[in-house]
C-alpha cells in the first residue's frame, strides 16, 4: 500500500485565501503599507497565505 501524501496547506489557510480572493473580486482588497488596490490574482493569494501564517495555520515557510 502506498503512503498517504501529507497536505501542505491546512483548512485555515484555504479559508484565508478564499476570503482574500473574494475581496479581490469585489475590489476591496488592499495591500499592506501603501494601501493600493490589489488587482493581481497571485498577490491576493500571497496576502491570504500571509494572514494564515499570522494566525498560525498550516502553511509552508516563505521561500527566501
Amino acid at each position: 500500500m502506498a503512503k498517504k501524501a501529507k497536505k501542505k496547506y491546512g483548512k485555515g489557510a484555504a479559508k484565508k485565501v478564499k476570503r482574500a480572493m473574494k475581496k479581490r473580486k469585489s475590489g476591496t482588497l488592499r495591500s499592506g503599507r501603501s494601501g493600493k488596490k490589489v488587482k493581481s490574482r497571485k498577490q491576493a493569494i500571497a496576502i491570504g497565505l500571509s494572514e494564515a501564517r499570522k494566525r498560525g495555520a498550516k502553511v509552508p515557510k516563505k521561500k527566501k
